[in-house]
């Protein structure tokens, strides 16, 4: 969904789970029975979303009489304990009253009528303002007026209907075809199909966990943790990730590998230039081959961050200079891609001298935070102070954008001349800076910024004009200074926010799309179903990281969720939405992707058992492809370029595949296993039935769609097919064999006297450009 203006806070996003927890209910806008104003209204759109920042503990107004407490940071019944306290506390302050003011302390506060630290955060007259205003008076025992602007803003325009209702969900066997397809790129195999056509959603569970052993799953899984981790496109050639300092003497070891057995002269350079792709893919995958470790093994997800280790293979355990000491573990020593785990020892400069701290005596690992490529990937700059990496690891671990929750600041040179240090000092610049830079500091020891490397802190020492190094509140104790990644990993994992933002990050993947984030404008006459839409989807995903979360957070726990969640089935509208509202509502409901390039390419090769391979190299980026650098968001929208590609792909398949498969045996054929060349629509009824049978395989079979025989859509193929050879038998005389390019098998163009080999082409062409084939 798109949102105008600036996004919704992380406090917001985790208040709907309170709700439901609370009232057991979805959201209700206006005053009935059983609504409750302040976990409906003000909590979540108001206080969460303007004064938890600040009012927290650890927040720029840690010393006020204002203390709210955040259920985002708590498990499900400290949530509940949470919003009871935050009612409380502010109803309290509700009630009070600057003296000789009619009106009450805290709606003069929050439009800066009288002094606030914060300055103006709700503007005069605005929705948020009269929610707030509500409230106050209700508690006063002022009863509002119910004509007012501030009534209608809080009822809802339409009648809110079951949110499902209406809604067609994929059947089980298209359940089936898109799993397996999206997971791991093959089609369903008659066993799990009679599986599924016996046992209907019961038999999902053991199929998708075998789907889920396969390694075309864990490379799915490593693809799409790179769209989020962005790993594979740090600067550089992929050895720099291994600094100058601590491994110069071995991060470049092809450079002198014997390759005397390998020929002569040329054949050696070829071989070195083999020798060198291979160290630099395998030293790019190294850390979504955690990923797959821990998926494949059932390990706690959190080991993502707080794992003691690190993934090695043959080639890279040669530039951390440590194959010696491991090539007995390995089974191929040759195989660049074969992985395992490793605990490096405490880093050592080249001049011997400088050593890295450590009471162990090893590198103080915290999963990816910790690897040279997450920290190259996201280098630090002396004006950035390591705030970038803070900023990556709250949106990748907490699933939070901390620029959303920057204010903007109005005057910036003012600011800057009003105070020394304005990180510490300007309420505009300290509410963010206050949790940004203690994080920042956690980082300090991975300060280099001269090329060489990632590990090495500042020569001058920390920055003094930043607060000082810590997590949300709590400083870091001076002896977890050596492992102080290592301390943020270990609250990260207790933090329930990490499990709702690894189960966020699994949505995508099965998905493509990023979660909803709630609507900003409450003046939006569509804000109301905006906002429930998102309050849906939000329930599913704190329900499926509650389970993720007493499934030991086993990561596999969540993809078996969503599987079976009406958000994953839903399959689009019955009928049309009866109004805007529920348009707005249902926006986002349904099979709306385009497949990714790389998605496409194995749903070709699954399908007509090649891929074309131009999507994944020539045309990757052009048809909405990342590189993980320059380009690291996918196009979900078709452009003018992706059409052409397109058609481009459906011709060239079309011509790669027909004359191909019909010259196999009848059983052995993947597309036309029922016709042969010589059958033509005519006076032959048993002919004409198995052209249609072929069509319904070929719907089945490309665009997984179950049709019968005599369906409009087969007798719309019907007619295509039907409609190419009488054009053609129009004519009075056309070539009896088939195209050069598309007509050859051992290169001898095979014969085509009734023209039926080339009006499947075109029926396979119009089928690869369906939406059912593109899209997801």
């Amino acid at each position: 969904m798109k949102i105008s203006g600036k996004q919704l806070n992380i406090e917001a996003l985790i208040a709907l789970l309170v709700i439901t927890c609370v009232q057991g209910k979805p959201l209700r806008a206006e005053p009935a029975a059983g609504h409750d104003f302040f976990a409906d209204e003000v909590w979540p759109k108001v206080l969460a979303h303007k004064c938890l920042k600040c009012h927290k503990k650890g927040g720029d107004a840690d010393e006020s009489d204002f203390i709210l407490q955040d259920p985002s940071r708590d498990a499900s019944e400290g949530k509940i304990i949470s919003l009871k306290h935050n009612r409380s506390t502010f109803t309290q302050i509700a009630k009070l009253k600057e003296k000789g003011e009619e009106e009450w302390l805290v709606l003069l506060k929050v439009i800066d009528e009288i002094d606030h630290e914060g300055g103006e955060i709700l503007k005069p007259g605005s929705g948020r303002l009269k929610i707030l205003r509500d409230f106050v008076l209700g508690v006063n025992g002022v009863k509002p007026d119910m004509n007012s602007a501030a009534r209608s803003l809080v009822k809802l325009p339409y009648e809110q209907k079951p949110f499902f209702e209406g809604i067609t969900m994929l059947n089980d066997q298209r359940l089936l075809r898109r799993l397996t397809l999206s997971l791991a790129g093959r089609l369903p195999t008659k066993k799990e199909l009679a599986a599924i056509r016996t046992e209907k959603l019961k038999a999902l569970p053991p199929i998708l966990d075998g789907v889920m052993e396969e390694e075309a799953f864990y490379n799915r899984l490593a693809e799409g943790f790179n769209d989020i981790f962005l790993t594979r496109g740090y600067d550089g050639v992929p050895e720099t990730a291994l600094s100058y300092e601590h491994f110069g003497e071995t991060r470049g070891w092809i450079q002198k590998y014997d390759l005397s057995d390998k020929g002569d002269e040329d054949a050696q350079r070829k071989a070195r230039y083999k020798l060198s792709d291979d160290y630099r893919e395998s030293m790019l995958r190294e850390p979504m081959e955690l990923v797959r470790h821990i998926v494949r093994n059932e390990l706690p997800f959190t080991e993502i961050i707080t794992a003691d280790y690190i993934m090695v293979s043959p080639y890279t355990a040669r530039g951390y200079g440590i194959f010696e000491e491991l090539k007995g573990r390995f089974e191929d020593t040759k195989d660049p891609f074969e992985y395992i785990t490793v605990r490096l020892k405490s880093l050592q400069h080249r001049d011997g001298k400088n050593h890295q701290e450590s009471a162990t005596g090893f590198y103080p690992h915290a999963g990816l935070l910790s690897t040279f490529q997450y920290l190259k990937r996201y280098p630090t700059t002396e004006t950035n102070r390591n705030r970038l990496r803070t900023r990556m690891y709250y949106l990748h671990f907490l699933g939070i954008d901390v620029m959303a929750l920057a204010p903007q600041v109005n005057d910036a040179a003012a600011i800057t001349a009003k105070f020394e240090v304005p990180t510490m000092e300007a309420s505009d610049c300290v509410v963010c800076h206050k949790t940004i830079d203690p994080l920042s500091g956690l980082f300090q020891d991975f300060y280099m910024v001269d090329g060489k490397g990632v590990y090495g802190p500042r020569k001058e020492g920390w920055y003094q004009d930043m607060f000082g190094p810590g997590y949300e509140g709590e400083n870091l104790p001076k002896k977890e200074r050596w492992r102080s990644l290592q301390w943020l990993a270990d609250r990260t994992a207790k933090d329930p926010r990490f499990a709702v933002a690894m189960v966020e990050h699994v949505y995508y993947i099965m998905t493509g799309r990023k979660v909803l984030r709630p609507p900003e404008d409450l003046d939006d006459r569509l804000y109301e179903a905006r906002w429930r839409a998102y309050s849906e989807q939000r329930k599913e995903i704190e329900l499926i990281a509650s389970e993720f979360t007493k499934a030991k957070f086993n990561l596999k726990s969540a993809f078996r969720a969503w599987a079976v969640s009406d958000f994953y089935r839903a399959d689009g509208l019955a009928t049309s939405a009866a109004n805007p509202h529920r348009e707005a509502e249902l926006a986002d409901i349904g099979l709306v992707r385009m497949l990714a390039p790389e998605q496409l390419e194995r749903k070709l090769e699954a399908v007509f058992g090649n891929h074309w391979g131009r999507l994944e190299k020539q045309f990757k980026i052009l048809y909405g492809g990342i590189d993980s650098k320059a380009v690291t968001e996918r196009i979900a929208e078709p452009s003018g370029a992706m059409g052409a590609i397109q058609r481009m792909m459906a011709n060239d398949i079309s011509c790669k595949t027909v004359v191909m498969d019909f010259a196999k045996d009848p059983k052995a054929r993947l597309l036309f296993p029922e016709v042969e060349p010589d059958m033509v629509p005519g006076d032959n009824e048993e002919h004409n039935q198995r052209i249609r049978k072929t069509i319904v395989h070929l719907h089945d079979r490309i665009l997984g769609r179950h049709d019968s025989l005599d369906s409009p859509d087969v007798d719309l193929t019907y007619s295509l097919f039907s409609g190419i050879i009488e054009d053609v038998n129009a004519k009075d005389k056309f070539e009896k064999r088939a195209s050069y390019h598309c007509g050859r098998v051992d290169e001898k163009r095979v014969d085509d006297s009734f023209y039926a080999l080339r009006a499947w082409r075109g029926v396979v062409t119009y089928l690869l450009r369906q939406h059912e084939f593109l899209y997801e």
